[in-house]
């Protein structure tokens, strides 16, 4: 990857509506070039998709919560039920596997608390879950979809 392809992720995350001419113009090369570079990234699993950010307010998400989830026990099976049941939930936007005192971290939007506490039941019902801490985001200091580049 060169720096003319790390110019075009950057626009591309910037505004993924762009056209293959407008970012041609930017980076300076033709529209066949930049369209080729473009295909190669796709292809090569660097872009995974092109997604529209929601202003989650707008959409009638009122909360956001990061969710500690820690496990009973940490068998094959038990991990893989659990992680299966999150990524169905709609209401995870994210989850990570950590280290440190608990298992996992999630990210969690809902439309009011109500809708927090039917979260929270649902998690709560899956057999492996031990403990469930909760952190209530109270305001949004940063929040970027925007990945710096460093290769």
């Amino acid at each position: 990857m060169d720096r003319i392809d790390k110019k075009i992720l950057g626009l591309i995350q910037e505004d993924a509506r762009l056209t293959t001419a407008e970012i041609a113009d930017k980076v300076g090369l033709s529209a066949s070039p930049c369209a080729r570079r473009i295909k190669r990234l796709e292809q090569d699993g660097i872009i995974a998709g092109y997604h529209a950010y929601l202003v989650r307010e707008k959409v009638g998400i009122a909360m956001t919560v990061f969710v500690e989830v820690s496990l009973n026990n940490h068998q094959v099976t038990s991990i893989d039920h659990f992680e299966q049941a999150i990524v169905e939930m709609e209401e995870v936007v994210s989850c990570h596997v950590v280290s440190g005192a608990y298992d996992y971290l999630l990210e969690v939007v809902a439309k009011d608390l109500t809708g927090y506490e039917a979260f929270t039941r649902k998690l709560q019902r899956l057999q492996n879950v031990k403990d469930i801490h909760t952190h209530l985001a109270i305001r949004n200091v940063k929040n970027s979809a925007a990945l710096p580049i460093y290769r």
